[in-house]
């Protein structure tokens, strides 16, 4: 599976828009990941432990995407565009992922 954010795929030729493909993924983090950020912030220092949770999410999402789009007969998808969001209330990170599913 070709996956790329450009709307197309340079000299390849698509011969099949499939449709619109998304994979959407909710992750949450724990109390000891929160103290643990917290005491990095404290002194200015960057978060390994959201960072990895935010690797892991999209990481996930790009992969549901991929999974659907297989499903749809795709063996490509472009025009990626990522979106991560901060889901304060529960402390969750999301990220949706979608793209153009295609044939080559």
């Amino acid at each position: 599976m070709l996956l790329t954010t450009t709307p197309d795929l340079g000299e390849t030729k698509i011969v099949e828009y499939l449709g619109l493909v998304t994979g959407e993924v909710i992750l949450g983090t724990n109390p000891i990941k929160d103290i643990a950020a917290s005491l990095r912030e404290l002194v200015g220092t960057r978060s390994k432990e959201y960072e990895e949770s935010l690797v892991k999410a999209k990481e996930l999402a790009l992969k549901e995407l991929e999974e659907r789009a297989v499903a749809m007969g795709a063996n490509a998808i472009i025009s990626i565009q990522l979106d991560f969001e901060q889901v304060t209330t529960h402390n969750m990170i999301m990220v949706c992922a979608a793209g153009t599913a295609v044939k080559y």
